[in-house]
Order: C-alpha cells, then structure tokens, then sequence
C-alpha cells in the first residue's frame, strides 16, 4: 500500500506536492519522495520516513517546477535502503520519472525478460521501477524513432497493460512533455483527478492522487476516477488528454480493492464512487448481527474500537446492539503499520501505538472491533493490553472475514508475514490471538456493506478473502 501524487500548476509544484502527502501519510509511512521537472531538467530527493522526515528547506529548495509527482510508502518486504524509496528514474527515452502504487504478479518474470531482451538493468527490488522500465520500453516502441507523442504514450501504456499482471496506479514524467497518469484495467488501486482555477486567469490546475482526501485538503474539485484501463496526460501547456477509454461506453468497471474500504482508506475519501465512511458504518451494523448470532450480548459491558480506522464500525456495532460505547485505547498516530515492520518488532509497534486507559476497562467484559487481524501478534498484544488494563473478558470481532491467501491484487503480504488466519481453523485463530471470543464478518456481509455505499459498485477485489474464487 502507498500514496501517490501528481500535480501540475502554474506556480511551484513543490509544496503542493509535499502537502498532498500529508493527506495521504496513512498509506505508508515508511519512506517518501518527491520528483519534480524544471524546463526538462528533473529534480528528486527522497529517503525513508515520514514525509515531515524526508524534506528539509534545502531539499524543498531544489525541488524547482510546476509540474510533479510524489509517494509515500510502506514496508511491504521489510526494511529498505533510501534507493528503493519512490519515484524512479530512467534517461530514455525522453526521460521518465514514475511512482506507482500496488503489486505487480509477474514482475519476476518481467524483470528477467527486460534484463535479456531490452538490455535494462534494474537496481532495487522495487515493482516500481519494473514498471517505469516496461513503460520506457515501450514508449521507446510506439515512438518509432520519433518525437515524442501522445498518441505514442497511450500506445506505450496500453502495451504495458497486456504486458503487466497483478494492481498499480501510477504517476509519471515525461521530461519536458507532461504528467502521465494510468490504472490498471481492473482498477484495483484507486486514483482520481481534480482540477482547481486559478486567480489573475493563468489558466486550470490538476492534481492525480491515491484519494479523493489529497483533492478535498488542496482545495481540487474532485471532477472523477480515472477508469480501470484509463491514463491521463496534462501536457505542460495545460492539456488534458485521454486514452479514451472514460469517453466510450460501457467502460471497464471497477473492481477496487475491499481492503481499502476495511482498512486502508481514509474514511473522508471516496473511491469509485462509494463513501469509505459510510461503507464502514455498514459494515459495523452488519458485524452487529453476526455477533448477536455467535455470542450472548447481554454478557458485553462495553463497545471499543481497536483505533481510529475500526472506529465508525466500532460505533455503529454499539448503537445496533444497545450497549455501551467507549474510547479505551489512546492512539498515536504514526508509529507505523504493525504489518509493515518485522516479526519481532510487533510488541514494540503495538506499546507505540495504542495506550490503555485503565478505568475504562476495569472489572468489565469489553467487546474489541478491529478492521481486520492480519498479524496474530499484533492482534494478541491489543487483547493482552486489554487484560493488562483490568479487562474480566475480551471478545474480538473483526469487520472483515478471515486473511487466508497472500495476495497481489489487493494488499500483498510476504510469506514471512504470513497472516494470521491463513491455515489455521476458527478455533486456531482464536488461540493465537488469545481474546475469549472471537467473531468474523462474512464475506457476503463485506461485499454487501461496501455496495450499499454506492450500488454501482457490483465488483471487488477480495483475493486475501477467498483465494480469487468470489466475484
């Protein structure tokens, strides 16, 4: 999971672009970068940390343009050097720089095939920097040894979509051309572009990004998504371009990943169409009755959210059963995903994230909503505080089913951090996350409550759910 930006303005790009993160730090907090082009002269600066980390005034300084792109990102394989941070570089053709959120499934095999037959050498392990090689290779095709073209750049990024397996969004550079910006076909990851006007009639501002917040924060009207299959450019007079896929109809819809209305979503965005906000209030009313049906909730004191992202759940849950609803955790908030970090370092990332407040846990039977368990440590370590706080009783209810496949599509997880549900049976899970009970949502019950937040809505990403098979 990671953040993008791309932004083009008639001023400087830079604090734009760096403000934008901001809004969309929840996507990764483990490194950050910022790629800006000047008159074709392209300038980048990025290392790991939170974006206030990453950017000091000098770098700010150096980062001349008004056009650029941006990312923010997670740990998804563990600690990385400042190289493997985002955006990417290559000189030809033309010069391209690319930040990219998703997985790519086959980017083993196109690493090898780029290595052989294209020549390219590749320096990190970064999906990313796959993905601007195959864009390069191709653009390098469709320009025929030409100028650049738009047209060649559509041709370029529609051969890299039958080329490229498994969910990315992505912004990019042309040196002294434009801002590119493409989803892939199924649309799994979210992008969307707004516009905002300018004073003294210098003309429209766009800005491309992961979610519909960076557009609310920067005070861009949010004008749509770009469709699955779809990629923008704003060339640097201001021309907006398609490959005219959102004009014909019906186009590709949209199978997002049900993961960012569960967990990775700010809940003030909204992702093709649908309210992540009210997507989770559905989901914690729907939760409700799978409770009612596997515990006696008259036996619960108290209603708590685990952290602010199972909160709306938390609170809808509450209101349906009739009982009391109550902030027992404290949450800092950016100490980093417990999933991003390595095995043994998960007690350490839960004492920095959540602090109990003991009175409201005392002589009580608390009922915990988590929006998904994908790390059993972490998980056991938010129930242990629980206890160590005077909990009598701690149930667990997740408002997502049970993670049991690694997937690509949505949200990867490697083998090392296998999740917690996968292999292991209801009673398995319960035990490792050691809570008295312990209750799931269903997979009908998610699909259902992520489609009454926009009923076009039909399709989802929910590989790490049910292997591929549900849709």
């Amino acid at each position: 999971m990671c953040g993008i930006v791309g932004v083009f303005t008639h001023a400087s790009a830079n604090q734009i672009i760096y403000d934008a993160l901001l809004l969309l730090q929840h996507r990764g907090q483990q490194a950050a970068g910022i790629a800006t082009d000047n008159d074709s002269v392209f300038a980048m600066h990025k290392a790991n940390g939170l974006v206030t980390d990453v950017f000091r005034t000098r770098n700010m300084r150096s980062l001349r343009g008004n056009a650029g792109i941006g990312h923010c990102s997670c740990a998804a394989y563990g600690p990385s050097c400042d190289e493997e941070a985002q955006p990417f570089y290559v000189n030809a053709p033309f010069g391209i720089t690319l930040a990219h959120n998703g997985c790519l499934a086959n980017g083993g095999t196109l690493r090898d095939e780029l290595s052989v037959t294209g020549r390219r050498h590749m320096n990190t392990a970064s999906d990313a920097e796959v993905l601007l090689n195959v864009l390069a290779h191709e653009l390098h095709a469709a320009s025929k040894g030409a100028g650049f073209s738009a047209t060649a750049l559509f041709e370029a990024v529609a051969a890299l979509q039958a080329r490229v397996q498994g969910s990315y969004a992505a912004v990019a550079q042309i040196a002294g051309q434009g801002l590119l910006a493409f989803r892939d076909p199924q649309g799994v990851r979210p992008l969307c572009l707004g516009e905002r006007q300018t004073g003294g009639g210098a003309g429209t501002e766009y800005m491309l990004a992961s979610e519909s917040v960076a557009l609310d924060g920067m005070g861009y009207r949010f004008l749509r998504d770009v469709a699955p299959g779809e990629a923008v450019f704003i060339s640097m007079d201001g021309t907006l371009r398609t490959s005219g896929l959102w004009a014909t109809a019906p186009h590709p819809a949209a199978r997002p990943s049900a993961f960012e209305f569960v967990s990775l979503a700010r809940p003030d965005s909204v992702i093709d169409g649908a309210s992540v906000y009210a997507a989770r209030l559905k989901l914690g009313e729907l939760l409700a009755e799978q409770v009612l049906e596997e515990l006696d909730a008259t036996g619960i004191d108290v209603v708590m959210p685990v952290d602010d992202i199972s909160r709306p759940a938390a609170i809808q849950l509450a209101l349906k059963l009739g009982i009391k609803y109550r902030e027992g955790f404290i949450q800092n908030r950016y100490p980093g995903r417990s999933f991003e970090l390595p095995a043994g370092a998960a007690r350490r990332a839960v004492s920095q994230r959540l602090n109990a407040i003991a009175s409201e846990f005392k002589g009580k039977r608390i009922l915990l909503v988590e929006d998904a368990i994908v790390d059993g440590a972490s998980s056991r370590e938010v129930v242990q505080l629980a206890r160590n706080a005077g909990a009598n009783f701690v149930a667990l209810a997740s408002t997502a089913p049970p993670v049991l496949h690694p997937d690509v599509y949505g949200v990867d997880w490697p083998a090392r951090r296998k999740p917690a549900a996968m292999g292991g049976t209801r009673e398995e899970m319960r035990s490792t996350v050691t809570a008295d009970a312990l209750v799931f949502q269903t997979l009908p019950a998610l699909k259902a409550a992520i489609a009454s937040a926009s009923p076009a809505l039909q399709q989802l990403e929910t590989s790490c759910f049910d292997g591929g098979d549900g849709n």
